[in-house]
This record gives structure tokens, sequence and C-alpha cells, in this order.
């Protein structure tokens, strides 16, 4: 089972597209997981890295995006939108219109936002299915996510009520993603709708299971909040549609906590912080065996998040990390060589 190595971009989205495309081959990726957005310039279509509009309306764009990623022998195998995405469900404020495009602001109610994202994302997926992509990933928001801990008293119903909500905005654009035959992977993370193995399956449930819906698998989101990655993978094998490399590490020390404490990535003094891979917590190989059980063959795509390390560095040394603990099942079983007839 050789799974491509991929990166997301969206952390070198200031990186124009030819640029960004020649470092990561020289690398060694064999793909890129392309950030929606990432570096849009009118004058000039193929720098930005993907541009759902130019794919829908001009009709030689994505063979034109295809070619440029060829020419450095890679290949994309998931497009990302998640800020939109996350504008479809949140309470909308002046932090969402930070990271939404402009042009998705509308009038700037919350009522004009959500209806843009919700719109975006549709065309999102009818972009993904004309450049020959199956999986979008990216985030739903959440209207209920101020409501985590408990004071003042949360009545059941508030919550009850979130998930109904995710089902009134998201159905519909599951639906088309249904009709043009791709699939949406949501990142589970803090901030989302579903951020642990039980919310997650209230969000399928409250989805009635959606064959367009299921989950961008990243193991750093799970492991700081005390979730077992490899427990998530197995709860729900036929719904991980991508996989994010990312690694975290737990800096407990009496004083912090998993809450943040109010203090910024890159401070030593914080509880937890994400890493670039092989300098965090989480246990890869248990990952891979995992992900090797349920018959993941998509790919392994680096997130790059380390305030105190270089990304190119980074990059670097992930793809050699992922491309060393990354293993094939075995087929056969090791001791019946033992039992062979005399």
């Amino acid at each position: 089972m050789a799974r491509p190595v991929t990166i997301f971009t969206a952390q070198y989205g200031d990186l124009p597209s030819e640029e960004l495309f020649k470092i990561m081959s020289e690398i060694g990726y064999e793909g890129l997981e392309l950030a929606c957005g990432a570096c849009v310039d009118e004058s000039d279509p193929l720098k930005g890295h993907f541009d759902v509009h130019k794919a829908l309306d001009d009709p030689g764009y994505c063979d034109a995006k295809k070619a440029q990623l060829a020419k450095y022998g890679l290949k994309c195998w998931a497009v990302s939108n998640h800020c939109v995405g996350q504008g479809v469900l949140d309470n909308i404020d002046e932090r969402n219109l930070t990271v939404i495009p402009p042009y998705l602001h509308g009038d700037k109610t919350v009522e004009s936002v959500r209806a843009l994202c919700a719109q975006e994302m549709m065309d999102t997926a009818r972009a993904a299915a004309k450049f020959g992509v199956k999986v979008v990933n990216g985030f739903t928001g959440s209207s209920i996510w101020q409501y985590l801990y408990s004071f003042p008293p949360v009545p059941q119903s508030w919550i009850d009520d979130g998930f109904k909500l995710l089902k009134e905005r998201w159905t519909p654009i599951l639906d088309v993603f249904q009709e043009v035959g791709v699939k949406f992977a949501l990142e589970v993370h803090p901030t989302e709708i579903a951020f642990d193995i039980h919310s997650a399956q209230l969000a399928l449930e409250a989805l009635d299971f959606h064959p367009a819906f299921g989950f961008n698998f990243d193991p750093s989101h799970l492991l700081w909040q005390g979730v077992d990655p490899v427990k998530f993978i197995r709860r729900f094998p036929d719904r991980i549609f991508h996989v994010h490399m990312k690694d975290v590490a737990l800096q407990l020390d009496g004083e912090n906590g998993i809450l943040g404490s109010h203090i910024p990535f890159g401070d030593y003094r914080r509880g937890w912080e994400f890493r670039s891979l092989g300098h965090g917590h989480v246990k890869f190989d248990e990952i891979i065996r995992a992900l090797n059980d349920i018959n993941y063959d998509g790919p392994l795509s680096v997130e790059w998040e380390d305030q105190r390390m270089d990304r190119i560095f980074g990059a670097t040394e992930a793809f050699e990390f992922v491309k060393k603990c990354d293993f094939p099942p075995s087929d056969i079983v090791f001791d019946a060589q033992f039992a062979k007839d005399n």
C-alpha cells in the first residue's frame, strides 16, 4: 500500500504556486493538498493555489493547473476550504471576517455572510469535481462551541438545536457534494461541531449519516484533549476520507492547562502546542497500523504547524518522517511457515 505523501499548502499561502510547487517537488513530495483562495491574483490565475471561481468559469483553468502540477511531478488528491466552511455554521463576528474572503462578506450581516459561504462551499464541490479531485477538506463551524463549559447552565435543548442547525445548513451543501461525486471531509477540531469521538458521532447522526460527509483525520487536534486518535480511526473506518499528518506536544507543568491559558502559540509556557512531525507526542506507528487495518489508501498530507521552526526546514524534515514511518501491511501470517506439512 503505497500512500502518496502530500503537503497542505495553506501554511505557505503567501508563496505563489509556481514557487511553492518547485520547492515541494525538490523536497520530494508527490502531491499537494491545495488551499482554496491562497495567493489569488486576478492578473495571473495560476499564481494562486486553487481558485474556485476560475475552475468553474474559465474553461482552461483546470487543465492549466494540472499541467502546472505535472511540470513538477506533482498531483492533487484533495483541495481544502476551511475558513469558508467555518462561516456556514459559526456565530459570525469580526474574527470570521478576517479569514473569510472579502467577496463573501456581502453587506456584512450575519445572514449575508452565511448564505454566501454556503454557496461557496457548493461551488467548491463543483470546482473540485471539474478538477478531478474527490475530496474537499474543511470546517463546518459551530453555533454551540461557546457553550463548551456549561456555566451559566446550558439547557440540553440548546445543544440539540445546534446539531439540528448543522443538518439544516449543511444538508443542502452535502447534497451538492453527493450530486457531483465529491466527499466533504470535516477536520475534527475544537471550535467545530465535531471535536472528539462523541461529538463526531452526534454530527453523523444529525446528518442522517449523509454519504458525502466524513472526516479529515488529524491526530494533533485529538491528543491534547485526551482523545485517543487510534480509537477515532477504529470508530469511523468508513468515514476517514483524508488524513493529515501533524504532531502536538503536551507541556503540562502544573501551572498551565489544556485550555491554553490565553497564551499564544510559540510560547513555552503553553500547556500544549503543535509541533513539526516527530517533535511531539503523537504515536504515528499505531496510527499507521490502524490506517492499514481500515485499508486507507489515500494520501498522508503533512500539515506543518510549528511556531518555533523554519517552515521549509519543517516541510523537508516532515517529508522524510512520513516516508520513514509509513509502511504497508503484511500479506502473510508471520508464523505460518512453521506449520508446513512435512
